[in-house]
């Protein structure tokens, strides 16, 4: 398969049809963040990115702005891989949840790994968005 390019500067490259990753699970956190707040949350998004970095589970994980509302964009190979990266930012993102509100989180993934996720995410009520195959 010719290579797509796309992150390349993580060393994974991901393929046209990209079937090797088409039973991987997202989250999507949405944050309202109050303006005078922004800086200090920007601030800190290069340490979520930099401890993320060696999660072998993890296959992308970056961070954009729309406004007052900052989205994480992040994929894992499996609901393991997903929780393990929650362990290891909790304490980041609880410093961030003090700036921040989280307004909407979606997970993305296979019916088998969602199930999985239920009960650990289910104080955070997210949507649950099923792969369909």
């Amino acid at each position: 398969m010719k290579p797509s390019g796309l992150a390349v500067h993580s060393g994974k490259v991901y393929h046209q049809g990209m079937n090797q990753l088409s039973r991987f699970v997202s989250l999507h956190p949405y944050f309202k963040v109050p303006l005078d707040k922004m800086p200090y949350l920007k601030a800190i998004l290069p340490e979520f990115a930099a401890k993320t970095r060696n999660e072998t589970g993890n296959l992308f994980y970056e961070f954009t702005i729309n406004g007052d509302e900052v989205f994480c964009r992040e994929g894992y190979v499996n609901a393991e891989a997903l929780l393990a990266h929650l362990e290891n930012v909790g304490a980041m993102l609880a410093q961030a949840l003090a700036m921040a509100d989280l307004i909407r989180i979606e997970v993305h993934g296979p019916a088998a790994e969602l199930a999985k996720l239920k009960e650990p995410l289910a104080h955070l009520k997210p949507a649950w968005f099923e792969l369909h195959s």
